[in-house]
């Protein structure tokens, strides 16, 4: 667990160090499909499937996006027997967009990218527990719609390729930094 918190908190470090050079931030609802933590069948190791997430776009060049985004799900309390157990995640994607269509309020692009996953079980009313990461890709497709100049909604669904594989659905708002930059002083 301390190895979670010293990764968190050097993700934490080095975006802020690098704020100044994304585009949009944001985050938003995900949804999953799930899995059995270990793989184990059964409801009682059943994985969270809703929680929140934030991320962020780097446009490196006009097709080509990086986008980091850590994503936080809802622990899961599994009864069965007298037993209740708790199932909790947490993710880190780094993603590329390739963006194939910029229209004028429409984005559409691809992606592709790696997947850190965090999960643990707990047992309730003991002290016994297990935790797992793995590493994984993701593959998946999504869409930037302009509401405004200052605000954009977004959604993603990809697949995870890993020991843990889920399909995940992602929306949610992007704030547009360049517009924010611009405005909060008018000589740029």
């Amino acid at each position: 667990m301390k190895k979670l918190y010293l990764i968190l908190l050097i993700s934490v470090c080095s975006l802020t160090t690098i704020n100044a050079q994304f585009t949009k931030i944001g985050g938003g609802l995900t949804f999953g499909t799930g899995y059995h933590y270990n793989n184990e069948a059964g409801d009682f190791h059943r994985s969270p499937l809703l929680g929140i997430f934030a991320t962020g776009i780097y446009e490196l060049s006009l097709p080509v996006h990086i986008s980091p985004s850590f994503s936080f799900f809802i622990p899961r309390h599994n009864t069965e027997f007298e037993s209740e157990s708790r199932v909790s995640s947490m993710m880190i994607d780094i993603n590329g967009h390739y963006v194939f269509n910029s229209l004028d309020r429409f984005e559409f692009y691809g992606l592709a990218g790696l997947n850190i996953h965090f999960t643990s079980l707990k047992w309730i009313g003991t002290s016994s527990g297990d935790s797992d990461n793995t590493l994984g890709l993701n593959l998946g497709a999504g869409t930037y719609m302009k509401l405004t100049d200052q605000f954009d909604l977004f959604a993603e669904a990809k697949y995870i390729l890993s020991k843990y594989g889920q399909f995940m659905v992602n929306a949610g708002v992007l704030i547009n930094l360049q517009w924010l930059t611009k405005h909060e002083n008018p000589d740029i």
